[in-house]
């Protein structure tokens, strides 16, 4: 229950500033060019907040926070005096047009470039892409990808980090083909083709990498210890550093979590361990120490294994100075943008599934997830969601934004405006395709949430 009302409050807040910027934008541009302004709102329904401006526009808060408008003075909804004709919109010519709808989308665009810039500045922790295990038989291992590779670049786009390996592999859904650059544990810089004829991704059950057979690398941890605690059970049952534990109670132990994992069960027992000490193999009879964790208790022994070294700055803040974090932001939404249109043209094409389209549920748990995580992560995922309303805005269906940017280029090149009739004909077409998206997408909630 906690974790619903976290979430709902993420998305309050997260559509919340996302609409806001889209609006303001409309606003902003459209007072520039001289149109009286009579109502900004955040939200649709009944105002639970409402305040009349010194400039004439009413400024509110709707009850129903899944979008928002600006109303502006039109003459073909408002009866408009002779002396006010000049400030409705209706009245401006088809640039002044043009550009008032175009702002809301780029309004977008630029939050996106002003989070990200404000997130390289705070600086992002982060690890590098390096490759972990290679499963068996799959995509990857055909590639031939070496375990402790980094991965440089997927096709065109840099991979500094996982979530970029992500963005350019979802780019990549649908296509025969992608490209890794990788270097190398050697050093050595090489590229790799990945076959994706037969690629089967499901985002509701793994990652865009993992799918692929590619692990996320974790160091390696070995049955020998580097470390025992004195006064540890370990110490005082005669256990030393560099000695390899190979057998416990008589039976085969080839991995530290397998020993983890007999330790936490037996805790206060008696086990015969049987060591590898300077090449020699002995038997010692370990006794296993108690201790509480989380209202229960488990085995404590006292050691500390031999780990495989981690890559060299392997850790790392992704941070950037004023004007470097300014172009890595616009950078990034470039990025954000392409790959953006590129899925919705693989959705169009039926290369990518309408499964994946994700509705407000989905997104109140990405924002509550992320603002779980911190503060950067909650600005990288507004920075993507921006992104994303920015593209499906500019989609040429007359109820969105982008219809009205067709409508207006068809004016400006025929001369005249398309007539009232077929503008409402589309408007109803636009308004039932925009309707069976949203409830798609709805119904892809329900069954990701209900099963």
């Amino acid at each position: 229950m906690i974790d619903a009302i976290w979430y709902f409050c993420s998305f309050v807040v997260t559509l919340g500033i996302l609409v806001a910027f889209h609006e303001f934008g409309h606003f902003w541009v459209a007072r520039r060019c001289g149109v009286k302004v009579l109502t900004f709102s955040v939200g649709f329904g009944r105002a639970i907040w409402k305040r009349q401006g010194k400039d004439g526009t009413l400024y509110q808060l709707g009850i129903i926070p899944l979008g928002g408008y600006v109303r502006m003075l039109d003459e073909r909804i408002d009866e408009v005096s002779e002396q006010e004709r000049d400030v409705s919109f209706n009245a401006q010519s088809v640039y002044k047009r043009f550009a008032i709808v175009a702002a809301g989308p780029v309004a977008n665009f630029v939050l996106a470039i002003a989070v990200l810039w404000l997130m390289f500045g705070i600086g992002v922790p982060t690890v590098k892409p390096v490759i972990g295990d290679i499963k068996e038989k799959s995509i990857a291992a055909e590639a031939e990808l070496e375990r402790g590779s980094q991965i440089l670049s997927v096709d065109d786009i840099e991979a500094y980090d996982w979530q970029q390996v992500q963005l350019g592999l979802m780019s990549a859904i649908g296509d025969n083909e992608t490209v890794l650059t990788l270097r190398t544990p050697a050093g050595n810089e090489v590229t790799r083709t990945l076959d994706l004829t037969s690629w089967n991704f499901d985002p509701e059950t793994e990652s865009t990498f993992g799918s692929l057979g590619i692990g996320v690398y974790q160091p390696t941890v070995y049955t020998e210890l580097s470390q025992v605690e004195s006064g540890s059970p370990a110490d005082m049952s005669g256990l030393k550093q560099d000695d390899k534990i190979t057998h416990i109670a008589g039976k085969r132990v080839d991995s530290w979590s397998k020993i983890r994992e007999v330790i936490a069960e037996s805790a206060g027992q008696e086990l015969l361990f049987t060591i590898e000490r300077n090449q020699v193999e002995q038997q010692i009879s370990v006794q296993i120490g108690e201790r509480e964790s989380q209202d229960a208790v488990i085995g404590y022994l006292g050691v500390v294994p031999v780990t495989e070294p981690l890559p060299d700055n392997y850790v790392f803040t992704h941070q950037y100075g004023f004007f470097e974090g300014l172009a890595k932001g616009a950078e990034k939404t470039w990025e954000l943008m392409v790959v953006s249109v590129k899925m919705i043209g693989k959705l169009l094409t039926g290369d990518v599934s309408v499964k994946n389209l994700a509705g407000p549920l989905s997104i109140a748990e990405g924002a509550g997830v992320s603002a779980s995580n911190g503060f950067v992560y909650f600005l990288s995922f507004l920075a993507l969601l921006s992104v994303n309303l920015g593209i499906i805005n500019l989609l040429p269906l007359p109820v969105l934004d982008g219809g009205h940017l067709m409508f207006y280029s068809i004016e400006w090149v025929r001369g005249k405006p398309v007539s009232e009739r077929v503008q409402d004909v589309c408007y109803r077409i636009g308004g039932v395709l925009v309707f069976a998206l949203m409830a798609l997408a709805i119904s892809n909630d329900i069954a990701r949430f209900a099963f």
